[in-house]
C-alpha cells in the first residue's frame, strides 16, 4: 500500500500542504482517498472531498473527510456545484487536488480554488482538456502536476509505522492466487462498486 500512498504524499509535497491549508479533493477513488489521508498527515485541518458515487463518499467520510459533496458528470452543473463545495469548505480553498483528471473535475477545481491558491493535477483521465485557464490566471491560481512519485517511501513507511495514516480500510477485497481467484479479483476491481483496493494473499 506504500505504492498508492506515495502518489498522495508526492502530490501533497508538490502542493505544499501544511497545517493551515484547506484542501479540496476531486475524486474519492483509491488515489483520491490516499491523497486525502496524506493531506491530513501533512497537517491539513479542513478537507472536503467530491465524487459522483455515494458509496465512495461514505468511505471518505469514514476515513476522516470533514465534508463530502456529491456531484454530477455534467459540465452545466459546475457553477452550482462550485457554490456547494465552497459552502461545504466554509472558508478559502487553498489547494485542490484533481485525482480524476477529466475536463469537468479540472474545471471545477480551477473555479473553486481561491485566489492565490493551487490546483494539483494528479489523475490523468483526459490527455487533452478545454479549461477556464484565463479566469484562473487572473486570480493567480497556480497549476502544478505530478507523475507518480519520487523519494516518498521512507516517509510513507513512517506514516504507516506511527499510525498517522491507516491504509487498512482501503483494502476492501482479498483473494487467493489460483487462476479462478485471480480472474475473479480482476473482475471485482474492474466492476468498481464497493471495491477500493483488491489484494492477493500469496
Amino acid at each position: 500500500m506504500c505504492e498508492p500512498l506515495s502518489v498522495g504524499v508526492h502530490a501533497c509535497r508538490r502542493a505544499n500542504v501544511g497545517p493551515e491549508t484547506n484542501v479540496l479533493v476531486m475524486g474519492a477513488g483509491p488515489i483520491g482517498l490516499v491523497t486525502m489521508l496524506s493531506a491530513r498527515a501533512f497537517g491539513s485541518t479542513r478537507i472536503v472531498i467530491v465524487d459522483v458515487d455515494d458509496h465512495r463518499l461514505s468511505v471518505a467520510k469514514q476515513l476522516g473527510a470533514d465534508k463530502t459533496v456529491k456531484v454530477s458528470t455534467s459540465l452545466n452543473d459546475i457553477p452550482t456545484e462550485v457554490e456547494q463545495i465552497k459552502k461545504a469548505m466554509g472558508g478559502a480553498i487553498d489547494i485542490s487536488f484533481d485525482c480524476v483528471g477529466f475536463t469537468k473535475t479540472m474545471s471545477t477545481a480551477l473555479s473553486a480554488t481561491s485566489s492565490g491558491g493551487k490546483v494539483c493535477l494528479v489523475g490523468l483521465g483526459h490527455t487533452e482538456m478545454t479549461l477556464p485557464i484565463a479566469p484562473a490566471a487572473i486570480r493567480e491560481v497556480d497549476v502544478v502536476g505530478i507523475f507518480r512519485y519520487k523519494n516518498t517511501w521512507p516517509l510513507c513507511i513512517e506514516f504507516l509505522r506511527s499510525g498517522k495514516i491507516d491504509v487498512k480500510p482501503l483494502i476492501t477485497h482479498r483473494f487467493g492466487f489460483s487462476q479462478k481467484e485471480v480472474e475473479e479479483a480482476f473482475e471485482t476491481s474492474a466492476r468498481g462498486g464497493t471495491a477500493i483496493k483488491v489484494m492477493f494473499n500469496l
